[in-house]
């Protein structure tokens, strides 16, 4: 098989990704905690409101079927932003589509707009938006495989200082190292947890640093990926993962936290991880969320806090999980968490489709309003390359807004 074939069939393009949230998309409940602060410290939150953001989601739209250039974004998923010193948004991507798009009608006569099965797919990408509209997508990939049959897939980012104190600023890009491997881990086996530091305004990369290596962790299902998303609180940022329970057929996947300095995100030496009791930086984390049976979480989840009250999306319950998205409320990251909260059913297109990674944009809210955005794809993995070539639009992230209210 060539190379380029082998490396479509290891992507799925954004499948694996998609199966391990669905697949971990199960009830979290309240778990006992000694680093939890009591739930009357804060005040239980609940989406009161939502409604699509046709502006978003349509700007993506414009410049993914944009043909003026070949090397643009024109689809992914993994959905993560970070607003720049400068004002701009850097749009961050998992894997990705390149190449070109053709408009309407596609070779089955359908009224879609189209692009080639040979158009260029590759890990990951960055696109660039100013004043709402996007201007371009930086050389892709922008982070280069770390070894053979290797890949990185990034996830939050933050602007901080280069170190503690420091009056420099730089963009760190949390990333997630997998390996290729053999079923169950056909979307790759969870290798280790990286930063990278980028430079403020040009945006190259300066350095890759391993901060946690899970290689040496014999259950693959054990290894703990860092970084789905980002909480700062004062002069901590709490940064949350997940382990992958389910591929090993383990009833859910558990969540965890780490806390790390303003600007230490780069020195490994700086992560302190939740033990089950305290912070510690010489001991294996310990799940906050998921007991491995009943509860826990999916691979790629949201976190915000408001007023003291962190709140967590992800998808829902079972078969909900497939397009309904719910939140659960703490008062502290390390739990307990309370939840599910009531569900809302944002739009899909139509087909065998989901939804799935709902990642909250805080650079594009305010007001009282949360942007909240989701990804989706195919479900069938076997034609997925297929029909997202034949319909571009499906692999693209969507947009709603809402509002968060004391929960009854």
């Amino acid at each position: 098989m060539p190379e380029d074939a082998r490396a479509r069939q290891r992507t799925g393009t954004g499948v694996g990704l998609l199966l391990a949230l669905v697949l971990g998309a199960v009830l979290l409940t309240a778990l006992p905690n000694g680093g939890g602060r009591d739930a009357g410290d804060c005040t239980p939150l609940t989406v009161g409101s939502w409604s699509a953001d046709d502006r978003l989601t349509g700007e993506f739209a414009r410049y993914g079927d944009d043909g003026a250039r070949t090397d643009d974004w024109t689809g992914g998923d993994g959905t993560h932003s970070v607003r720049l010193p400068d004002g701009r948004l850097l749009w961050l991507f998992s894997d990705t589509y390149l190449g070109q798009v053709y408009g309407p009608p596609n070779p089955l006569g359908e009224s879609y707009a189209w692009r080639d099965s040979t158009a260029p797919l590759v890990r990951n990408s960055a696109v660039l938006m100013r004043d709402g509209r996007l201007e371009a997508t930086l050389p892709a990939p922008l982070f280069p495989d770390p070894g053979p049959n290797q890949w990185r897939w990034p996830v939050a980012a933050r602007v901080e200082p280069r170190s503690p104190g420091s009056h420099e600023q730089v963009v760190r890009v949390l990333l997630w190292v997998r390996t290729a491997g053999q079923s169950p881990w056909i979307y790759g086996v969870p290798t280790a947890t990286e930063v990278a530091t980028l430079s403020l305004p040009d945006l190259r990369v300066e350095s890759i640093t391993k901060v946690l290596d899970e290689q040496r962790v014999k259950d693959p299902s054990r290894r703990v990926l860092f970084g789905t998303t980002l909480v700062e609180d004062g002069e901590w940022t709490y940064v949350f993962g997940g382990d992958d329970g389910r591929a090993a057929s383990r009833s859910a996947s558990s969540a965890y936290v780490a806390r790390v300095p303003r600007g230490g995100l780069a020195e490994p030496g700086a992560w302190e991880y939740w033990d089950g009791s305290q912070w510690t930086t010489g001991a294996r984390p310990r799940p906050v969320l998921g007991d491995g049976r009943r509860t826990g979480v999916g691979s790629a989840f949201s976190v915000v806090r408001q007023n003291g009250t962190y709140v967590l999306f992800t998808m829902a319950a079972g078969t909900k999980g497939l397009a309904a998205v719910t939140s659960y409320w703490a008062c502290s990251p390390t739990g307990p968490w309370h939840g599910p909260e009531k569900d809302f059913t944002p739009s899909l297109p139509a087909g065998q489709v989901a939804a799935y990674n709902p990642q909250a944009h805080l650079e594009l809210s305010g007001a009282g309003r949360l942007v909240l955005s989701y990804d989706v794809n195919w479900l069938e993995t076997a034609v997925a390359s297929a029909q997202l070539s034949r319909n571009v639009s499906l692999y693209r992230p969507r947009f709603v807004t809402l509002r968060l209210t004391p929960a009854r």
